[in-house]
């Protein structure tokens, strides 16, 4: 894939991003104001996924999806909505969103491979997805089965632009984050003008600060990837991922997706809090729908973020509601999220968790400060005050300490001063929901297969990124306050603030290639397979042919261990297997009876062939591929009738059933 060719994928995939963008901006300015421009990028990018999806699943082409835009922009053109007077203002916006984009479109192109990690497993749903965008879509490693097992919305958005683009998945894949992280970075960008419109670019940081661990990692000799590693493996028995580190890991997978939706919800939130009182009927319904497709779009994208982010909006509603007494959002936004996509929740046939367990062995208050110590830092300053004026701010934290939680403990003591102060500004719900998230997952966890001493695993892993982002951006506003109220922002004139936004650009689009994150695999391209050319170039030649043979096919390919090699034909074409990686469908349909059983039917086709073509007919399969990786796993012993070769070459051969 030409550089060229490359490049005009790119520019093809921004010019889309724009125009849906562009094309819903004059319908928010009545309601959003100036921060309709920046709010158009996530509620487009959401609105196209809603559309696309509901399209396909009446059996409509992706592209239909256009359509709604097409009108939208029409009309805007017929009102004279788009003239140079209107579009002047808001090029700053349009600014950070495409510095963001291109820093992140840097590190895919330096680190593009999709090699490591859950980049097989990403990679595969989206190949499905684009291969074939039906609802619910195909599950690649279970032959027969769908995607509704795991929420896999987020894959279907990045898709779907792929699709109307004419972006291959292998590209498609390196352009999804750059996505997420622009339309990420111009709503915490409009959430501190906002806020703290002097230093609007404050919560902006948040994308580039790591943990405490980070820096006691490196005083401890670690290299650039060891170190990152292992500073989001901090509390024994959890992941602590960090937003910086979600991005620059690069997997395209849920929890990194729904970041993006989880900053446009906090900026509705805060913009509902702040201008309520200013809206008309109009301007509230506006914001009720745009709230509940934001809520209503987490589940199928990233499940874990809805259980923190449901009561955060109840919370703002019950608020709007005490001060103007005006129920409508605590009301309407709630089951008009759930309406949004109600078809998936009836598709729904995940295993899910078995119920909620009680922590046992809970997180070391060293290394929990060697995650939330920065934030906790800050915070511990903004409310020691409260001691001297109500000394009983101390009785929760010391009861919990008492009681052997001394991590929780830690983060009710600004809870708890944040709670009797009962101010309530949008800062202050931030802070508290992501300070009582840290707490409770020092007393429950959300029982999955994990089990064991990973037990917790998944409920601190998703948790903690979520508490990451509301914490943080309630402690970016909180210094972004503090430095205004000392007039530190006058130091500069506008000329100065515009260099040093200059210098601050060329400093983030240089970044990427400063770095050089590698991981150890090839980079400079944004074609996610193209390692594979260099190390399996018998694999790459023949996955180039079946990327190409279009239609519906059944694959048989060597069943391994998870986050191996194993499962990379299906996970680089989309193309169904009988199995791909074991672990993984036995965490989405908690069903070890069936998954063993196709694994050693697998083997059998190989092994066995007078049980061969039986077995490929009894999964549908049509496609048998033999490389290098089932030659090392099987003693191939391939029946002589019933296959034929459909290709080969350089010691692959894929074999068709006849």
């Amino acid at each position: 894939m030409s550089p060229e060719m490359q490049a005009l994928m790119v520019v093809s995939w921004l010019i889309l991003l724009k125009f849906l963008q562009v094309a819903l901006w004059p319908r928010l300015a009545p309601t959003l104001h100036e921060y309709a421009y920046p709010a158009a990028y996530p509620l487009s990018i959401l609105v196209f996924g809603a559309v696309s999806w509901y399209a396909a699943l009446i059996g409509l082409p992706v592209w239909s999806a256009l359509l709604p835009f097409l009108i939208l922009a029409g009309y805007a053109v017929r009102k004279g909505e788009y003239t140079p007077e209107k579009f002047r203002p808001s090029l700053h916006w349009d600014a950070v969103f495409i510095v963001f984009f291109c820093m992140m479109l840097g590190f895919r192109f330096v680190n593009p491979s999709i090699s490591f990690a859950e980049k097989f497993m990403d990679h595969a749903f989206l190949a499905s997805i684009m291969r074939d965008p039906a609802v619910p879509p195909l599950d690649p490693w279970f032959a027969g089965g769908y995607l509704d097992v795991y929420y896999y919305l987020g894959y279907w958005i990045v898709g779907a632009l792929g699709t109307v683009a004419a972006v291959p998945s292998t590209v498609a894949f390196n352009l999804g984050l750059p996505t997420v992280l622009g339309a990420s970075a111009v709503t915490a960008y409009a959430i501190g003008r906002l806020l703290v419109p002097k230093v609007a670019w404050i919560t902006l940081i948040l994308f580039f600060l790591p943990d405490p661990a980070f820096f006691h990692e490196i005083l401890l000799g670690s290299g650039m990837q060891t170190l990152l590693w292992n500073s989001t493996r901090v509390i024994d028995g959890t992941i602590n991922e960090y937003t910086a580190f979600s991005f620059l890991w690069g997997d395209l997978h849920p929890h990194v997706v729904g970041i993006f939706v989880q900053f446009l919800l906090i900026f509705l939130i805060a913009y509902s809090l702040t201008h309520w009182e200013k809206c008309d009927r109009n301007a509230r319904i506006l914001l009720i729908g745009a709230m509940a497709l934001a809520l209503g779009s987490m589940p199928p994208i990233n499940s874990w973020d809805v259980l923190l982010y449901a009561p955060l909006v109840v919370a703002t509603g019950i608020l709007i509601w005490r001060r103007y007494g005006d129920f409508s959002l605590l009301l309407a936004v709630p089951p008009l999220a759930v309406l949004v996509y109600a078809p998936y929740y009836l598709m729904l046939n995940s295993a899910g968790v078995e119920g909620a367990g009680m922590v046992t062995v809970v997180s070391d208050p060293i290394r929990f400060l060697l995650v939330f110590g920065f934030f906790l830092a800050v915070l511990f300053i903004r409310e020691l005050g409260a001691v001297r004026h109500a000394p009983w701010v101390l009785i929760p934290p010391a009861l919990l300490t008492v009681g052997g939680y001394i991590s929780a403990a830690i983060a009710a003591f600004p809870l708890t001063a944040i709670v009797l102060r009962r101010r309530w500004t949008p800062t202050d719900l931030l802070l508290s929901f992501g300070l009582l998230i840290l707490i409770a997952c020092e007393f429950v966890f959300l029982k999955d297969n994990m089990g064991g001493a990973n037990e917790r695993l998944n409920t601190v892993f998703k948790c903690y990124s979520v508490a990451w982002i509301l914490i943080g951006t309630g402690v970016m506003v909180t210094l972004g306050e503090w430095i205004t109220g000392q007039g530190w922002t006058g130091r500069f004139n506008r000329s100065q603030w515009r260099l040093l936004a200059v210098a601050a650009a060329v400093a983030l689009l240089i970044t990427p290639f400063a770095l050089n994150l590698t991981f150890g695999y090839d980079g400079y391209t944004l074609d996610g397979i193209a390692w594979v050319n260099d190390q399996h170039p018998g694999d790459a030649d023949a996955v180039a042919w079946l990327r190409g043979h279009s239609g519906e096919h059944v694959l048989v390919e060597a069943v391994g261990s998870d986050y191996s090699y194993a499962g990379r034909v299906s996970a680089f074409t989309g193309i169904p297997a009988i199995l791909g990686q074991p672990f993984h469908e036995q965490m989405w349909r908690d069903d070890w009876e069936s998954i063993s059983g196709r694994k050693n039917d697998v083997q059998a086709i190989y092994e066995e062939p007078t049980r061969s073509i039986a077995l490929m007919d009894r999964y549908g399969a049509d496609l048998l591929y033999v490389g290098d990786l089932e030659r090392q796993t099987y003693q191939i012993r391939l029946p002589s009738e019933g296959l034929e070769t459909a290709w080969e070459g350089d010691g692959v051969t894929v074999y068709r059933r006849t």
